[in-house]
């Protein structure tokens, strides 16, 4: 579980830069060039209603480079050591800044390509307006990672079937739906989830949906992986 885009963009201005090693340049980009790159720890650009982040902000991080050939294709090459602790999650963004009982429709198609080695899970990461609640949906996972908080059991709901678990990091609570079995492509129907933790559940009421983030939140890749989203559609209406 990690402290998320809105609260590192403060952290980004409050801290002195992280100490990155030596980065790899365009050659860690697939073999035609990407429209936009970046081993920057900040990094970040806006392409085609997605936002981009190379957001490496965990301690005792490595390098890490970002490609993009738009907000729906791209990926990362990082390098981070083999210890414990969350060191990045590069991720696209879509804003969606409608409350839950606004929408008829939250939905989300991806396609990912992930190494078999390393520490990292590929998650949605879901935020209010407030940044009061963050929802999670882990589509996959490998290595040593686990979500915050505790198991409230399993729930088939959205396309897939999740173990769900309730926690709080101590600055907002946290809803981790991680899937049962690992996924590298599917649709997910995120509004009727967010409506079970409104509706049946009562742990949120009717909030405004601003973020939704997917991308790789990432443990260790020590000796450099890759890690691709090969497309990635978000739509709310």
């Amino acid at each position: 579980m990690a402290i998320r885009t809105p609260v590192r963009a403060v952290m980004a201005l409050l801290a002195p830069a992280l100490a990155l090693g030596a980065t790899v340049g365009l050659a860690a980009a697939p073999a035609s060039a990407a429209v936009w790159s970046s081993c920057d720890q900040w990094g970040s650009t806006t392409l085609n209603g997605y936002t981009l982040y190379n957001d490496i902000w965990g301690s005792g991080a490595g390098s890490q480079c970002i490609w993009a050939n738009s907000g729906t294709n791209w990926g990362v090459w990082a390098n981070h050591p083999n210890t414990g602790g969350i060191k990045a999650y590069p991720n696209s963004k879509k804003v969606i800044n409608k409350s839950i009982t606004s929408l008829t429709s939250l939905t989300s198609s991806y396609n990912v390509t992930v190494p078999s080695s390393g520490a990292y899970n590929t998650s949605y990461d879901i935020w209010d307006t407030d940044y009061d609640y963050e929802i999670m949906l882990w589509v996959n996972k490998t290595g040593a990672v686990g979500p915050l908080g505790t198991s409230q059991g399993n729930l088939t709901l959205g396309g897939h079937t999740w173990t769900v678990y309730k926690g709080n990091n101590g600055a907002n609570d946290v809803f981790s739906f991680v899937r049962t079995s690992n996924s590298s492509s599917g649709t997910v129907n995120i509004l009727p989830i967010l409506k079970w933790i409104k509706d049946t559940k009562g742990w949120f009421g009717n909030e405004t949906i601003g973020d939704v983030q997917f991308g790789f939140e990432i443990t260790s890749s020590s000796g450099g992986l890759d890690f691709a989203a090969n497309s990635l559609t978000v739509s709310g209406s």
